[in-house]
């Protein structure tokens, strides 16, 4: 991320250390000031490429694997709209269990606790699907339907299996490693959105140049 905060502008805020001066001032980066791909490239599926995260790979792992550039981690972030790394990024293995552990407090509940029930995929003598799976039903769930081709009402009661604790995190977690890649050739347009976007303009509110704003300093009044 060191490289994204090249752009970032920074903040004059007013020191509340307690050996500082009353007109002394705090440089900080403005984390406010926050870029994002402009809506006709983020909107746009052909400038994406699917991808997966795979292990305990980092942002910057994936840069260098996509753009052999590491810097450009925030890019990746960016073209996913990520902003909690810690919740939308898939966590290293070891973090995820321990936090798992201290959720389900033992390792019966985690692995063997039912946290739902879901459908099983029913399909017809044709193949055609009836009952998706994937659906949340009770654990006493069956369907019937009517073959056509078998000209038979058809009951199925075993369409549904149990989804331990384990299994429910572990599905929400491996979803966060599908994720979309900017492809290499619109590279160039999105920096230079940033050297345009990130800069403060002449006349905003508490301007001092283009990478400086600085807060009201009420004590000096």
């Amino acid at each position: 991320m060191k490289k994204y905060f090249r752009y970032v502008p920074d903040f004059d805020y007013v020191s509340r250390l307690p050996e500082s001066k009353i007109s002394d001032y705090v440089k900080v980066k403005n984390l406010f000031k926050k870029g994002k791909l402009r809506d006709d490239i983020f909107q746009d599926v052909t400038v994406f490429t699917k991808y997966q995260i795979v292990g305990d790979a980092r942002p910057d792992n994936v840069a260098y694997d996509v753009y052999n550039n590491a810097d450009l981690d925030w890019v990746i972030l960016l073209s996913n709209n990520i902003v909690n790394i810690q919740s939308e990024w898939p966590l290293p293995q070891n973090d995820f269990d321990k936090i798992l552990l201290e959720r389900y407090k033992t390792y019966e509940n985690l692995y063997g606790g039912i946290h739902h029930y879901e459908t099983t995929e029913v399909t017809n003598s044709q193949g055609v699907v009836i009952v998706p799976a994937g659906l949340h039903v009770s654990s006493t769930y069956k369907t019937e339907y009517y073959d056509f081709y078998q000209d038979s009402l058809v009951t199925v009661q075993d369409a549904v299996k149990p989804v331990t604790n384990y299994e429910f995190e572990e599905a929400k977690e491996n979803d966060k490693r599908n994720i979309f890649i900017l492809k290499e050739r619109y590279l160039g347009i999105i920096l230079d959105d940033m050297q345009d976007v990130m800069p403060y303009k002449n006349g905003s509110t508490q301007y001092v140049s283009e990478t400086i704003k600085r807060g009201e300093n009420i004590r000096l009044y």
